[in-house]
């Protein structure tokens, strides 16, 4: 009974120890602004073996937190249609071979200047040259970067090594002299992988969407999430068997399925899984770093760090040049392709189970290209505190810059879809608006269509001062970031009392936050275009266009007053549910009442102009 008890215990302490540091270190390190990837990072070095040691055996969970890479590949894949994915051919093997060979041939010269041997220099060069596909996509996925210039340039890369994964693990061997007629076996190898891929995207076009139409025909959710997670373990486990990456694999399938009904449908069922399963990983990789090896060979890691970093950092740069990205983009796509890879671990394991490293050398490899994925987020947050605005300050004509006062009635801060509404309605009457943005790029773009906008962060107080906030009449508060939004407003309620805000709210969070600041005059940003939509639904269902508007109009006069009486509560969860309810119920009975007495004046109405007494005029 003991030992059952023990067993069962045993089978806890896993998910016990990975849950509970993934929970503190991650809040802790977004709220440092370090980024979730590096807490979990942080956290796997605190409860692996070279600290608390509360786990042991990291390699162990490594192999199984790769599925959290794998189903991310396979997300990625829903993403890209076949015909946007061929159109990506020459970026994957023209940049993307770039990349991976430029950057090994520059190591290898490095080395064999520094006397290694060269089968010893080109295994090692090779493995550093590959980057971490899981921190670069999941970078920018958290940044909202994928389909951005330098989004997609990072993707080509990242599938090209993928791609390249099988012929660099088949070298390793055949370099350690180990062949036994591996050239042969290379090439039956390739066959093979050729063959697994033909068939996967054979049954892919052939089988998969029937498969998933007749499982989704037994309206059983939960059958329809094991036949998704079956796909990707599925295609995994085929690219696996042929020693091509199982990310590989994965990507093809969503790729697949990518034009299918079932895309949406697959990506939330299997998204909850990649989280955990990618935050698993990088805490198994930050278990993975060897802390000993830095105090007795802190030297050879750190120069093998920076020798990963300066020389593939110096390639990346020339092709961002080269590759036309634009300049406030090129610093990500250098930062997430510069650092080591997971797969360099794989390729130092087999090099040394093929006895050209020895187990110091590997642990000395392992460390360093452990801490380039612990650098990467740090690199990123230091390049968006120093160099990007430097570098939005150069690519911003002299004459955007706001150098001398302004007098306009208006200012404008964040000129992108909403505030371009705002500014063109003034603009149409006459008005004169003073309008601020911090996107160099972007006042680019609206200075060719004849914009006038002023580059300029609005949480400056001096900027907000030459830009004649003293004097202003009204400060529109327009831009993206929730946060920057309250640090706007709470600038300039404290500075410029006189100064009357508008502002767009992104949710009600943001609502409630500008309320309590004093900001009276708020809009949702997505209210008025979803009664629009509401509206158009129900006169497709016979409804007079008329009925329809006088309903939206009442909802929203009901959805505003219900937010304003629940700003005292909004800080206490259970009053504010109570009130939530309450309102849904009053709106209800009100429609009801309305709706009664629609049917008693029936025969009377005849047109919807008669019934502007009831406040339709007012919409």
């Amino acid at each position: 009974m003991e030992a059952a008890t023990a067993h069962h215990g045993a089978w806890l302490h896993l998910p016990l120890v990975f849950l509970a540091a993934a929970v503190l270190a991650v809040p802790l390190a977004r709220a440092l602004r370090l980024g979730s990837i590096l807490g979990y990072l942080l956290a796997g070095v605190i409860i692996g073996p070279s600290v608390l040691g509360l786990i042991a055996a990291p390699a162990t969970i490594l192999e199984v937190a790769e599925f959290g890479v794998v189903l991310m590949m396979f997300l990625v894949g829903l993403e890209l249609e076949p015909e946007r994915l061929w159109a990506l051919r020459r970026p994957i093997f023209g940049w993307g071979s770039l990349q991976l060979f430029g950057s090994a041939a520059l190591l290898l010269g490095l080395a064999l200047l520094l006397g290694l041997p060269w089968r010893l220099a080109l295994v090692v060069s090779l493995g550093l040259a590959m980057s971490s596909t899981a921190v670069a996509l999941a970078v920018l996925a958290e940044r909202n970067l994928g389909r951005t210039t330098a989004g997609t340039s990072v993707l080509s890369v990242a599938l090209l090594q993928d791609i390249a994964a099988i012929p660099i693990l088949a070298l390793v061997p055949i370099v350690a002299l180990q062949q036994d007629g591996g050239a042969g076996g290379g090439g039956w190898q390739a066959l093979k992988a050729l063959a697994v891929m033909a068939a996967i995207i054979l049954g892919g076009r052939l089988a998969l969407r029937p498969a998933l139409r007749w499982i989704a025909r037994s309206r059983t959710p939960e059958i329809f999430t094991a036949a998704a997670l079956l796909l990707v373990i599925g295609t995994a486990a085929l690219m696996l068997s042929v020693g091509l990456s199982m990310a590989l694999g994965a990507f093809l399938a969503g790729v697949l399925l990518a034009e299918s009904e079932y895309r949406r449908e697959l990506e939330t069922d299997l998204e909850p899984f990649k989280g955990l399963l990618l935050g698993l990983f990088f805490i198994a990789v930050g278990m993975g770093v060897d802390l000993a090896v830095l105090v007795q060979q802190p030297l050879l890691v750190l120069s093998l760090l920076l020798a990963l970093l300066v020389c593939k950092s110096a390639l990346l740069t020339a092709m961002a040049r080269w590759m036309q990205i634009p300049v406030l983009e090129r610093p990500v796509f250098v930062i997430l392709l510069a650092q080591g890879g997971e797969f360099g671990f794989v390729v130092f394991q087999l090099a040394r189970q093929s006895g050209l490293i020895d187990a110091q050398q590997n642990s000395a490899l392992v460390a360093a290209v452990a801490l380039s994925l612990a650098c990467t987020p740090a690199l990123l947050l230091v390049t968006d505190r120093l160099l990007t605005p430097r570098l939005a300050r150069q690519r911003v004509p002299q004459a955007a810059t706001l150098d001398e006062p302004q007098s306009a009635p208006i200012i404008i801060a964040g000129f992108g879809r909403y505030g371009q509404i705002i500014g063109r309605m003034l603009y149409a009457n006459g008005i004169e608006a003073t309008v601020l943005d911090h996107d160099a790029e972007a006042i680019e773009s609206l200075r060719r269509f004849g914009w006038r906008v002023f580059f300029g962060d609005a949480t400056r107080l001096d900027l907000l001062r030459t830009a004649g906030a003293e004097t202003a009449r009204v400060l529109v508060i327009a831009v993206d970031e929730m946060e920057h939004s309250v640090e706007i407003a709470a600038l300039a309620r404290q500075h410029f009392p006189r100064l009357q805000i508008v502002a767009r709210a992104r949710n009600v969070t943001h609502f409630y936050k500008l309320r309590e600041l004093g900001v009276t005059l708020i809009e949702r940003e997505t209210l008025d275009s979803a009664l629009m939509s509401a509206r158009s639904v129900l006169e497709q269902l016979g409804w007079e266009p008329h009925a329809a508007r006088k309903l939206a109009w009442r909802f929203r006069q009901h959805n505003v007053e219900q937010l304003e009486r629940t700003v005292p509560l909004h800080k206490d969860e259970a009053a504010l549910i109570a009130a939530a309810k309450q309102g849904r119920r009053q709106f209800e009975e009100l429609v009801a009442q309305e709706r009664e007495q629609a049917r008693a004046r029936r025969p009377q109405q005849h047109h919807w102009g008669q019934s502007s007494s009831d406040g339709d005029e007012r919409g």
